[in-house]
């Protein structure tokens, strides 16, 4: 289905989790309500309801294949829903905040990164997962933009600010230093080792920026999206052209 790798892995996990709950009962044996007292036991376990919600889409779906394939006679996931959770309006920074959030003076290795991936997410709003997955050959500095491939494998090009493709020059000259130890040798942003940056690492590397630039709110990087989403938005008043930049369907 053109799945992204971290959907994929997410549909295996709810789907090994569906088997802790059923525990020895036979898959094909599993009712309608047994399934609705697995989704009350994630209720109580604190799980949202999307991330029930998503279960259940992983299961439906599970039960599908099992169907057309094994012989499964019934799919006792549908009709079923998740919990409602809470609607939240997305967090995001004020102008000023973001400017001193992303404004790293530093001339280490590693600030020089930071700070290329702070501007970088604010430019252009990407997700983590885009991010990380940046090649260099995929940034034209000459048109100012980046070509990224996100959810559903879905490729769209969008802009890069001027303080993004300085901040990104200037890291490519540090990263020009490391030894590459990556299977991709065309990894945008690597570590000290030489190896492409995973998301956690970054997600950690915000949260110590947003310590040191004296931002005291929870920082992930989804802010930092969220934040360019809203500027944009306040700026030109074009959902549409906002909607295509997060490359939302």
């Amino acid at each position: 289905r053109g799945l992204s790798t971290l959907t994929c892995q997410n549909y295996a996990r709810d789907i090994k989790l569906l088997q802790s709950l059923a525990e020895n009962v036979d898959l094909a044996l599993v009712q309608n309500t047994q399934i609705r007292r697995f989704i009350a036991t994630l209720h109580s376990r604190g799980l949202s309801g999307k991330s029930i919600a998503r279960a259940l889409s992983a299961w439906r779906g599970f039960y599908n294949y099992l169907i057309y394939h094994h012989g499964f006679t019934q799919n006792p996931v549908m009709g079923l829903r998740a919990p409602k959770s809470a609607k939240t309006l997305p967090q995001a920074l004020s102008v000023d905040q973001v400017v001193k959030f992303v404004d790293i003076q530093d001339d280490d290795l590693l600030a020089q990164r930071d700070h290329a991936i702070l501007e970088l997410f604010y430019s252009s709003g990407l997700r983590l997962a885009e991010l990380v997955n940046l090649d260099t050959d995929m940034l034209d500095f000459a048109e100012g933009t980046v070509t990224v491939t996100g959810k559903g494998n879905k490729t769209r090009i969008v802009p890069v600010g001027s303080h993004a493709i300085n901040a990104i020059q200037s890291w490519l000259q540090h990263r020009a230093l490391i030894a590459i130890a990556d299977k991709n040798p065309k990894a945008l942003f690597i570590t000290q080792q030489g190896r492409r940056i995973t998301p956690r690492a970054v997600q950690y590397r915000i949260k110590e920026w947003a310590i040191k630039q004296g931002v005291n709110i929870n920082m992930h990087p989804h802010i930092l999206r969220h934040s360019f989403a809203t500027h944009v938005l306040q700026s030109s008043q074009d959902l549409r052209a906002v909607q295509e930049m997060l490359g939302h369907a």
